[in-house]
This record gives structure tokens, sequence and C-alpha cells, in this order.
């Protein structure tokens, strides 16, 4: 499987010096990535508005060496949303963060995480829109979800994401669906060992609906994170069974993947919701998106060969 071996790639300064030369990587980051700047990103949630659709917003880069670099990113989201808050576009645009860019695998890298995504998350209020929690890797998730109940006490609109590809997920999801949380639910793009994480996609994919149905019939606020055309589905009929209005749960999915779905689960009332990232440091976000669909490596590969 190609997969992980693009996942270990992912980690390689090799690799990111080669992809980052190749002669078509950028018209395919551009497909994935919606800029580098705010500026550049602002006009893509403009652009969504316009069309029916909200958006979430990921300033991407994960490689946090010092403190310095997790305060930057925290003032990269601070900056962000005091675009959004001038030009009005809060309520449609949430942020996405990830832990690891705010510090979390540094020295006391939960308390670090922690006190620089607080302020990230009170200025996200402020202007009537909300966080939500990306999950990284295993190892990071006990952190995470320790955070986000810390949060939740302030701001109890904050939400999380889970992956249904680990095991821990479904016991995670009990505990979630609880009234007021907001939960993510994606299949999962890290590398994890069969120790903690199905390997099978026919697993993963029955491990997933598993999760969807707990969150559905639950009381928090599910969010539906796919692209794949069977589990939409199947997530309008738990919707339906679970007797949610369509205001009460939402699909969300990748800028510049199946876009024509974007806009046709909004013609049709849902809340339809972009995951877009921006920013300079695109390679590790890159990679995985390239893991997840062997179409996207095909993509790649044959821009290269074009522009070779």
């Amino acid at each position: 499987m190609l997969g992980p071996v693009i996942l270990a790639a992912s980690r390689s300064d090799k690799m990111r010096r080669f992809v980052s030369a190749a002669p078509g990587t950028k018209q395919v980051v551009d497909r994935f990535i919606a800029g580098e700047t705010v500026d550049q990103v602002i006009k893509i949630v403009q652009d969504s508005a316009d069309k029916g659709l909200e958006v979430t917003l990921d300033v991407v880069g994960e490689d946090i060496t010092t403190p310095e670099q997790a305060a930057a990113a925290r003032d990269a989201y601070l900056e962000l949303i005091g675009h959004l808050a001038d030009l009005g576009l809060g309520t449609g645009a949430e942020m996405s963060v990830k832990l690891s860019m705010f510090g979390q695998s540094l020295q006391d890298g939960h308390e670090l995480a922690l006190a620089n995504v607080r302020p990230v998350v009170e200025a996200a209020a402020a202007i009537g829109t909300t966080v939500t929690l990306d999950a990284e890797d295993h190892t990071t998730l006990d952190s995470m979800f320790a955070i986000h109940e810390e949060l939740r006490k302030d701001f109890p609109q904050t939400g999380c994401v889970i992956q249904s590809y680990l095991f821990r997920t479904e016991e995670d999801a009990r505990r979630l669906a609880a009234a007021g949380s907001r939960v993510r639910l994606v299949k999962g793009a890290y590398k994890e060992p069969a120790s903690v994480a199905y390997q099978d996609k026919a697993e993963i994919d029955k491990a997933y609906v598993r999760i969807l149905k707990t969150l559905m019939h639950g009381e928090g606020y599910p969010m539906i994170g796919s692209h794949d055309p069977r589990l939409i589905a199947i997530g309008q009929e738990l919707a339906r069974q679970a007797g949610r209005k369509l205001d009460e749960y939402e699909f969300q999915m990748l800028y510049g993947i199946r876009s024509d779905e974007h806009i046709r689960l909004a013609a049709e009332g849902h809340r339809m919701r972009v995951y877009t990232a921006y920013g300079t440091d695109w390679y590790g976000y890159f990679m995985r998106r390239l893991a997840e669909k062997p179409a996207n490596l095909l993509f790649f590969a044959r821009s290269v060969v074009t522009k070779g």
C-alpha cells in the first residue's frame, strides 16, 4: 500500500526538498492549499460565503521546535481572526488548530499548548465563531482531549476531532456525544500501528458508521468529515433516523476535493463546511492528502511529468 509509504515520507527532510523542487508541485499544492497569506484565504472565505458554504480555516505547519515558533503560530491565528472580524465574516468561518503547532511536543508542552490556544479560542468567541482541535497521531490524544475539556469550561462550543481508524474512538465518541459538544468524525490520516488502529479500509469504514450512529443519537453536534459518497448517504440516513434537522449536524470536506459535492449538499439545505488550509509550511498537510487517495498521487505524478 502506498499510503503508509507516503506518510513516512511526510517526515523526511530529503523528501521535503525533493517534492518542493519538483516542477509540477505548485500546480498540485494550489489544488489543496488556498494560498500562502491571510489576504489570499480571506478571498476564499468570501467566495465560499457567496456560494452558501461555511469554512474552517487551518494555518498549516506542524514541525514546531521552539516556544517562539509556537507563539508565532498563535499570532498567525490571531491575525486571521482580526481580518475575519474586520470583514464581518466571523460567523461563517471557524478555526481548526493542531496543538502540535502550539508547542504540544515541547518541554512542558501540554501547558504551553493550552496557554497558546486559549487566546485563539477567546478571540474566536469574541467574533461569534468557534475553534475545533484537530486530532493528530494517537500519542497526542490524551493531551488534546484534556485541553479540549479545559477549554470547554469557559468556551463550551469548542470542538474536537475523532478518528474512526483508532480502536479507542468508539469509547471516546460515547463520552463526547453529550449536550453542547461539537465533534468532527474523520477516518484518520496518520501512520498508526496495528496495536492501536484498524489497518483495513473496510474495518475503518465500519467503525466510522458505528461511531457516527453514536454521535447522531447523542446530544451533541456531529460534523461528518468525509468525501466518500456512501458514507455521506449513510450520514444523511442516520440523521433522519435520529430525527435531526438539517441545522443539527453538518458535512465537512477538504478544499479542492469534490467541490461540486460541496455545492450540491449546500443547495439541498445541508450545512456544508470546507476545511481550508493556507500558509507556507504546506508539506506535511500536502503529503497526507496524497496518502489519503491514490487519485491525488496520480494527479501529482502526472503534473510532475507534464512540467518536467
